[in-house]
């Protein structure tokens, strides 16, 4: 090979090189979709915030509802696990009344719903709670929401993010003005997916880098 033409060569397979990992960090992935933060967020103190959210610290009952756990992970949008990444999230209770001053429905109140937890993702960025699957709401409107839970999510170095969760196979998901407005994209990575024949969901959380 000729000194010119190996020249060119090398030039060209440097060339390649670089626009390969251009290509691969122009790919990072779509973090998790922002929605609204909602009326309800929690305002009344409670000392139990653990991630069982289907007993309530000093009382023997249960949660009423189908009971779920919900599972993890917090990324980056290289796909890199986060550990230590702070969880804020609440809810509807089973009959779509959330424990709030200004929910004025005439849905019952659970008194043994936890009805707001924060916790933490672990190792490799794992977290899990156990929750009911929340009623829709408001009560008897034309209107109502499909079950959703909400969540803040934040750890210093990254950007803040607010959102919501749905689940899956939900008549009212094709009917909610807050979920339609989102394209297919966006729907999918804000559902959950079940895990075949059990009561658990999965729900991965891409945030991204200041």
């Amino acid at each position: 090979m000729k000194l010119f033409e190996r020249r060119t060569f090398i030039k060209n397979v440097a060339l390649g090189t670089m626009a390969s990992v251009v290509a691969k960090s122009s790919q990072a992935e779509m973090t998790t979709p922002r929605e609204a933060e909602g009326p309800f967020y929690p305002i009344t103190p409670q000392k139990d915030q653990d991630a069982d959210l289907t007993r309530v610290e000093g009382k023997s009952g249960i949660a009423k509802g189908e009971i779920i756990d919900i599972f993890g992970q917090v990324l980056d949008q290289d796909l890199n696990p986060i550990e230590d990444v702070t969880i804020d999230l609440w809810q509807a209770n089973s009959f779509g009344k959330y424990h709030h001053a200004h929910d004025t429905s005439e849905a019952p109140i659970d008194e043994h719903f936890q009805s707001w937890a924060i916790i933490q993702s672990g190792t490799q960025g794992r977290f899990k709670f156990k929750t009911v699957i929340p009623g829709a709401y408001p009560l008897n409107s034309p209107q109502q929401r499909t079950p959703h839970i909400h969540l803040k999510v934040g750890k210093h170095g990254y950007v803040p993010l607010l959102t919501q969760m749905y689940f899956p196979n939900q008549l009212l998901n094709e009917l909610d003005g807050m979920f339609k407005r989102k394209s297919v994209e966006e729907q999918a990575m804000m559902t959950a997916k079940r895990l075949a024949s059990s009561n658990q969901y999965q729900y991965d959380i891409i945030i991204e880098k200041l």
